[in-house]
Formats: C-alpha cells, structure tokens, sequence
C-alpha cells in the first residue's frame, strides 16, 4: 500500500482541529502520516493540539511559522510530506471513514489521472462538481482543495494569490498535461461556521443580479488575476 500525507494548514480553527484529526485517523486506508502546519494561529491552538497528540493513538508532524496564509502553510507541509499520494485537508474538514480508501482505489484504477476529486458539503449546500472537462475548468473552478494527488506531479501553490489558489493549481496542473477524475460520491464536510475561504461563496442568484455586491465585486477581480496568468479569456 502506498503511504498517503495528509496536510492540514490550520489557522485559528482550535474549534475544529480536533474532530479534524480524529476524521483523518479514523480513515480506513493505511498507511498514513498527518502533518499539521500551524499558520500563526493566535486562538488555543497549543493547548488543543497537545491534548490531541495524548488522544490521538497516532504520531502527527506539528509544525508552527507565522502566518503567511494557508497557501503557504499548504506548501510548508508538502515540503515535509513522504507519501506517494498527498491530499491538503482543512482544519474545518469531515470526512467519511472511507474516503481516502475510496480516492486511491480510484487513483490506482486510473493511472492516466493525476488527481482524484468528489462531491462534498460546505455546510447544508452539496457542491456537486463535474466529471473532469478541461474546456469548463478554464472558465470556472469545481475541484476542491481537498483531492488526492500524486505527489510527483504536484506543484506548489502560488502564494502570492489571496483567493483562487485551488483553482490557479488545477490550470498550471492543467497545463502540464496532468488532469483529475471525478469520484461522484460525498465524501467529505466542510464546517462553515466562522469560515472565510471558500469562503465567500455565495448563491448563484447574487451573480445573476441587475447590480453587483460587495462579494461579487471581489470575486469577479480575483477570478480575472487567475485568467490573466493563465492566459485564458475574461482575464
């Protein structure tokens, strides 16, 4: 079986850490290797992770930096990660005992794939996603962070994005001629409470709107850097 790190970025989600790691370790798949990088976090991160590391019945890799944003914290952990395959799992993430299983078998399945991806929940809303179409995935983005990759085709996220750092991934993997493949299932939630990442989603209506908010505004901006750095039309 091939070794899987699990990177988790964690910046003030002491909150959620908890249920976080206990959802990867009560993962089916072996062998695994969690690596927790913390981005500067100012909330209870030392005390929560200390009584995780006694409850856990698992070794984690703990590493602490300032806070550089979690596209950095993501790459700090790939740095230290060992595994064949590598899947970057939010703090604020829950996932069905068996999705790492259900991801590599996927993978191993599919050796033409670089990555795997699946439907999931962000709070009450299901984010269905879409069978692999390179055509639509320049025009929008509808793969999560959460995905399982192999290692040796990753490359390491653009830290000097603030918003769309996922989606700039997928087009530069794009690019080089590495694509995904869709797992049409749920496999995981995301706890929406305090979150602001995928943060600023908004409901499809708020774009289809005579004006445009605040939130649209940003969105639209953000979306127009990635285009732009990738060539692509709308930038």
């Amino acid at each position: 079986m091939k070794l899987i790190s699990v990177i988790i970025p964690v910046y003030n989600h002491a909150r959620t850490l908890k249920k976080c790691v206990g959802s990867v370790v009560g993962q089916t798949y072996r062998p695994l290797e969690i690596i927790i990088v913390n981005d500067g976090s100012t909330d209870d991160f030392a005390n929560t992770i200390s009584e995780i590391k006694k409850s856990a019945g698992f070794d984690l890799t703990v590493i602490s930096q300032e806070n550089k944003g979690a596209a950095a914290a993501r790459n700090r952990g790939f740095e230290e990660a060992k595994g064949e395959y590598v899947i970057f799992w939010d703090a604020d993430t829950f996932a069905r005992p068996d999705m790492l299983e259900k991801m590599e078998q996927t993978l191993d399945k599919n050796p033409q794939a670089g990555y795997v991806y699946c439907k999931f929940k962000f709070g009450w809303k299901t984010m269905h996603s879409h069978e692999f179409d390179p055509a639509l995935l320049q025009k929008v983005n509808y793969i999560d962070t959460t995905s399982l990759l192999r290692k040796n085709n990753l490359v390491k996220f653009d830290e000097s994005l603030k918003r769309f750092q996922d989606w700039d991934l997928w087009l530069t993997l794009l690019e080089k001629n590495n694509t995904g493949i869709f797992l049409p299932e749920i496999l995981f939630k995301k706890d929406v409470g305090g979150r602001r990442g995928i943060s600023s989603w908004l409901p499809e209506i708020f774009y289809k709107l005579p004006f445009r908010t605040k939130g649209v505004k940003k969105y639209e901006a953000a979306r127009s850097i990635v285009l732009r750095k990738h060539g692509l039309a709308g930038g």
